[in-house]
C-alpha cells in the first residue's frame, strides 16, 4: 500500500484558506448528524512518530463540541491493564450511540511497536491481528464508523522533525529514543507497516492513507474523509428499513431433531442429604485451596451460570461462594441492560467485568441473554443474534488465549418441577420476592426457549469453553455437581 503513496502532496495556502472553513462547519454539523443518527463514531490515527498525529488531533478537537468525543491516547500499558485480556482496556474506551471517540495510537500499538520492539513474538503478532479483525467487524456490524487514518512521510522529512522537536527545550520531552530508533529502521518499520496495513484494510474497515508532508494538505484530507464517511453512514442508516424485530415464534414439530441435547439429560439423578453434606464441605476446602493456588500462577477464572428459571442458579452460586476468599472473587448478577450499556455494543459491558490475572468472577447470567431472552423475547433482530454465535465463541476464545479458565453452566429442568418450584415460592411469604409475573409468561414459552438453549449449546460448546449442564431436578445433586466441575477445572489449570 504504501510504496505507492507519494507524501509530498500539497495544497496552496491561498486554497486552503478558501476551504477549509467551510469544511469546519461541516464536520461540527457531522457531529451533530451522528449523534441524532446514534452512530458511535471512532477515528484512529495512527503513522510514523512525528507525522503530526497530535496536529491533527487539535484540529479536530477546534471544532468538534467537546461534549461529545474523547481523545484516547494509548500508551504502554499499565500493570492493570497487562492482568486482563489485550483488547480490554479498548474494549472499555469505545463510544456510545452518537459519541466520538478519537484514539491517537490504538490497538494497533500491539502489532507494530511491540513486534517492532520484540516484545511480542510472531505467534502472538499474528493472533493479534485476528483479534482486531474480530474487534473491528464486530463493531462495524453492530453500527459503529470506523475510520482509520495512516499519516505518511518519508525518512528525511521524519529525520528533520525530530531534529527540530529535539532542539527545542519546550518540545524535547516529546522525542524519544524509540523514535530515533524508527527513523533510523525505517525501512524495517516501513515493510512492517505496510504488511499490517494491507492485513487489516478490510472492506468495512478500509485505512486512509494521508500524505502528511504538509500540514494544510494533512487537515484537507482528514476532513473531508470524515465528512464523507459520516454523511455516507447517516445517509445509509436514514434509508434503513425501521422494522422492528419480533418475538420467536411458535417452533415447529419439527424444527428439531429429537432427543436433543436437552433429552438426553438424566433429570432422575439425585443425593442424598447426609452425602451432599459430606461431599459439600470436602469440596468447599478443596476449592478454597484451589482460589489461592490460582492467585499465585496468575490464573484469571470465569465462571457463568445460565438455566431455567427456579433451577437453582443462586443456590449453586451461594455455595460454591462459602467456600471462598472474599477478596479473591465478585458474583456479578446480569440483569436488564441499562441506558447507558443499551448505547454501547452488547459485549461491552462484560468485557468491563472481566477479573484480572488470579481472580475469579462469577456471572449469574451473562452474554448468553443475547441468544435466549433477546431472541427469544424480540429484543435484537434475527441478524444480530444470529451473528452472536460467531462473536461469543471470539470472545471467550480471546478469553482463553489470554489464560483465563472458562466455566459455563446450564442448570436444566423440566417444566414439571419448575412449575413445582414456581408454586412453592409463590405460597411462601419469605419467597414470593422470587417469582414475578415476568416468570411465568417465560413460563409460556418453554418450547421457544427450549429450542434457543438447544442451538445455545450446540453452536457455543467448545474445546476451549465447553457447556457443562447439569441434572437440576434435585438441587443438591446439582450443587455438588457444578462445584466438583469447578474443583476439576481448576485442577486442570493449576496442575
Amino acid at each position: 500500500m504504501l510504496e505507492l503513496v507519494d507524501p509530498c502532496q500539497k495544497v496552496k495556502k491561498q486554497e486552503y484558506k478558501n476551504v477549509f472553513p467551510t469544511l469546519e462547519q461541516k464536520l461540527a454539523a457531522c457531529q451533530r448528524a451522528a449523534r441524532a443518527a446514534g452512530i458511535p463514531v471512532i477515528i484512529v490515527f495512527e503513522g510514523w512518530h512525528a507525522a503530526g498525529k497530535g496536529m491533527v488531533i487539535n484540529s479536530l478537537a477546534q471544532v468538534l463540541d467537546p461534549r461529545g468525543f474523547r481523545v484516547h491516547l494509548t500508551l504502554p500499558r499499565n500493570e492493570e491493564e497487562k492482568r486482563h485480556p489485550w483488547m480490554w482496556r479498548f474494549w472499555n474506551r469505545i463510544p456510545g450511540a452518537g459519541e466520538i471517540a478519537i484514539f491517537d495510537h490504538s490497538w494497533y500499538q500491539r502489532v507494530l511497536d511491540d513486534f517492532a520492539e520484540g516484545r511480542i513474538s510472531k505467534k502472538e503478532f499474528r493472533q493479534a491481528i485476528a483479534d482486531i479483525l474480530e474487534f473491528e467487524r464486530q463493531l462495524a456490524d453492530a453500527g459503529t464508523l470506523i475510520v482509520k487514518f495512516w499519516l505518511h512521510i518519508d525518512p528525511r522529512v521524519q529525520k528533520k522533525r525530530l531534529k527540530a522537536l529535539a532542539s527545542s527545550p519546550a518540545t524535547r520531552w516529546k522525542v524519544s529514543p524509540e523514535q530515533w530508533k524508527q527513523n533510523k529502521k525505517y525501512k524495517k518499520w516501513f515493510n512492517l507497516a505496510n504488511q499490517v496495513l494491507e492485513a487489516t484494510s478490510t472492506f468495512q474497515n478500509p485505512w486512509q492513507i494521508v500524505e502528511a508532508h504538509q500540514a494544510r494538505f494533512t487537515r484537507l484530507k482528514v476532513f473531508r474523509t470524515l465528512i464523507s464517511k459520516i454523511e455516507q453512514e447517516a445517509q445509509r442508516r436514514s434509508k434503513q428499513l425501521a422494522e422492528p424485530p419480533s418475538p420467536m415464534p411458535e417452533p415447529r414439530e419439527d424444527e428439531l431433531l429429537r432427543p436433543t441435547i436437552l433429552d438426553r439429560v438424566d433429570l432422575t439423578q439425585s443425593l442424598e442429604r447426609g452425602q451432599y453434606e459430606k461431599e459439600l464441605r470436602g469440596l468447599q476446602k478443596a476449592l478454597y485451596e484451589l482460589e489461592h493456588r490460582c492467585h499465585l500462577a496468575q490464573v484469571p477464572v470465569v465462571i457463568v451460570f445460565e438455566g431455567w428459571d427456579a433451577a437453582g442458579k443462586g443456590g449453586v452460586i451461594k455455595r460454591l461462594t462459602r467456600g471462598l476468599d472474599p477478596r479473591g472473587y465478585e458474583v456479578v448478577p446480569i440483569g436488564p441492560p441499562t441506558a447507558e450499556e443499551k448505547a454501547h455494543h452488547y459485549l461491552w459491558r462484560f468485557w468491563r467485568r472481566l477479573p484480572k490475572t488470579g481472580h475469579i468472577t462469577i456471572f449469574d447470567r451473562s452474554w448468553y441473554g443475547r441468544v435466549l431472552v433477546e431472541r427469544v423475547e424480540g429484543f435484537c433482530r434475527e441478524e444480530e443474534w444470529q451473528r452472536a454465535f460467531r462473536e461469543i465463541n471470539e470472545f471467550e476464545k480471546q478469553l482463553a488465549d489470554f489464560g483465563t479458565v472458562v466455566i459455563k453452566f446450564w442448570l436444566h429442568i423440566d417444566p414439571d418441577e419448575q412449575l413445582r418450584r414456581f408454586q412453592a415460592r409463590q405460597s411462601d411469604p419469605n419467597k414470593q420476592w422470587k417469582i414475578t409475573e415476568e416468570d411465568w409468561r417465560n413460563r409460556s414459552k418453554w418450547r421457544q426457549y427450549e429450542v434457543a438453549v438447544t442451538q445455545m449449546l450446540e453452536r457455543t460448546s467448545t474445546t476451549y469453553a465447553p457447556w457443562t449442564v447439569v441434572e437440576a431436578n434435585c438441587k443438591l445433586f446439582a450443587r455438588i455437581k457444578a462445584l466438583r466441575t469447578v474443583k476439576e477445572r481448576l485442577e486442570a489449570a493449576v496442575s
